[in-house]
C-alpha cells in the first residue's frame, strides 16, 4: 500500500529523484525520463476516458491499461539486479490480456486500404495521440534497455508494444468501427 501523506519533500530541489530502489538519479536520467513518459501515456489515456461513457468496453478496458502503466512505472522505477528482492514487474499474462482485447475489438473492424489520420471523433482523435506518446515511451524504453547495466524486463517492451497497437485498435472501434476513421490520401495537397 502507498500512502502519500505529504506531496512536497523538498529533495528533488537539487535536480534529482529517487528510483524506488533509494538510488537518486538526475531528472533527465534516462530511466526516468521512460516511466515519466509512461506516466503521461496514462494521463493522455485519462483524457480520452472523458469522451467514453458511451462505450463502456473500451472505458473498462483503458481502466485496466491505466493500472497496468502505473505497475509498469514501478517496474522500471526499480531496476532488476541479481541478488536483490523481486519488485512489482509487469507480466507476461498483462501482455497477452492486451492481445485478447485487441483481437477483440479487431474483430469488428474493415481490413484497412491506407493508413488513417488522427481524428474522426474526439474519442478516437485522443486515443490516437495516447498511441503516439506509448510509441514514444515505447522507444525511451528500449533505449534504455540498449545501455549498460539497465536492465528492463521484456516484458515491458512488449506491453509498451501491444498498448500501443491496442490504441490505435480501439481509436478505430469508437469511430464507429472505422467507418470515420480518416483515410490518408497519399499526395492529396500537391
Amino acid at each position: 500500500m502507498v500512502i502519500l501523506n505529504r506531496i512536497y519533500t523538498r529533495t528533488g530541489d537539487d535536480g534529482t529523484t529517487a528510483l524506488g530502489s533509494g538510488e537518486r538519479r538526475p531528472k533527465y536520467d534516462l530511466r526516468v525520463s521512460a516511466y515519466g513518459t509512461v506516466d503521461e501515456t496514462n494521463a493522455a489515456i485519462g483524457v480520452a476516458r472523458l469522451h467514453l461513457a458511451q462505450v463502456p468496453l473500451i472505458d473498462a478496458m483503458l481502466g485496466r491499461v491505466q493500472n497496468d502503466l502505473f505497475d509498469l512505472g514501478a517496474d522500471l522505477a526499480v531496476p532488476q539486479r541479481d541478488g536483490k528482492a523481486e519488485r512489482l514487474r509487469v507480466l507476461t499474462t498483462q501482455v497477452d490480456r492486451l492481445e485478447q482485447d485487441i483481437d477483440a475489438l479487431n474483430a469488428h473492424l474493415a481490413p484497412l486500404n491506407s493508413f488513417i489520420l488522427p481524428g474522426g471523433t474526439a474519442a478516437a482523435a485522443h486515443l490516437h495521440l495516447a498511441r503516439t506518446v506509448c510509441r514514444r515511451a515505447e522507444r525511451m524504453v528500449v533505449e534504455l534497455a540498449a545501455q549498460p547495466d539497465e536492465p528492463v524486463s521484456d516484458a515491458a517492451i512488449q506491453y509498451l508494444n501491444r498498448l500501443s497497437d491496442f490504441l490505435f485498435v480501439a481509436g478505430r472501434s469508437v469511430n464507429d468501427n472505422g467507418a470515420r476513421d480518416v483515410l490518408w490520401v497519399p499526395g492529396q495537397n500537391r
